[in-house]
């Protein structure tokens, strides 16, 4: 098997108010993770910010920025100084009055490769994204950087295959997530937390295994409003084993290397692409089969 490893580094941090304060913070820790042999860095969704969707209010709005804007210009310094590729989730101003859930990916160089728009877009108790976001329009994407191509999801994202496949058959080698999701302040049962939190980990072990990929997740942590966010920031090889994990409670830099040879030993013992029926798949464009 020919060994092609790459280091990664997830930011699992919490926010605080002042988006010049967050966007300082993530900073430092872009160079701390390159400074401890990270390749690719990936942040959390929104880290500018608090997760200002609990509640569908006006003022948030005055927090998007253009994309590529001032945040990416800094980021950018960063990632031709230390050489790292850097993937980072912004609130996005299109236009006057259009706006959506952004990432945006740096090469190494310090070159911006592009973006990627969050395509599915919540409306739950909590998480009120239709009111802020339009649905991304730009489809599923990959990026080929100085280290390895990759594919960028963002949270809500994460629970639909089809959108880590179509990401997948692309070419990704790696799936990132920068998520925001925690649990509700008011949800005290230990069960039902767990159960929660198990769930949004299998789902995307099973991106990891049907896809033949690595899955690597950055969640957020700390108390805002009424939620609590659970942290719990992840890889996962393309086998679907959690090779590394962080913790509920604390700020961390998560590092795994990914050996992106293990695509190929992985997919050849276990040939799900090879055994697709692609022509049989039609109706899964429908809503649902009556």
């Amino acid at each position: 098997m020919h060994s092609e490893k790459v280091r990664i580094a997830l930011v699992q941090m919490a926010c605080e108010a002042d988006p010049e304060m967050n966007l300082k913070k993530a900073c430092r820790k872009i160079v701390e993770s390159a400074s401890r042999g990270a390749k690719i860095v990936c942040l959390q969704e929104l880290f500018t910010t608090v997760y200002f969707c609990q509640a569908e209010e006006y003022e948030p709005f005055s927090l998007s920025e253009p994309v590529p804007g001032p945040s990416t210009d800094m980021l950018q310094a960063i990632a031709a100084e230390h050489g790292i590729v850097i993937i980072a989730s912004l609130f996005e101003k299109r236009a006057r009055g259009l706006f959506h859930n952004t990432a945006a990916v740096i090469d190494a160089d310090g070159s911006y490769l592009g973006k990627y728009r969050k395509m599915h877009v919540p409306d739950d108790p909590g998480f009120y994204e239709k009111f802020y976001f339009t649905p991304g329009d730009l489809g599923y994407k990959i990026f080929k950087t100085r280290y390895a191509t990759i594919g960028v999801l963002i949270c809500w994202d994460q629970w639909f295959p089809e959108a880590a496949r179509l990401t997948a058959l692309q070419g990704a080698e790696i799936l990132f997530y920068p998520t925001a999701i925690g649990w509700a302040s008011s949800e005290t049962s230990m069960e039902v937390r767990h159960s929660q939190l198990q769930a949004w980990k299998t789902i995307q072990q099973s991106h990891a295994i049907a896809n033949g990929v690595y899955v690597a997740t950055a969640n957020r942590v700390g108390t805002e409003g009424d939620l609590r966010f659970w942290g719990n920031s992840f890889v996962s090889d393309p086998f679907g084993q959690v090779t590394a994990s962080a913790d509920e409670n604390s700020e961390q830099i998560l590092l795994e290397e990914c050996d992106l040879g293990n695509i190929a030993y992985y997919r050849s013992h276990w040939p799900f692409l090879r055994d697709r029926r692609v022509e049989t798949y039609g109706e899964i464009q429908r809503r649902y089969i009556d």
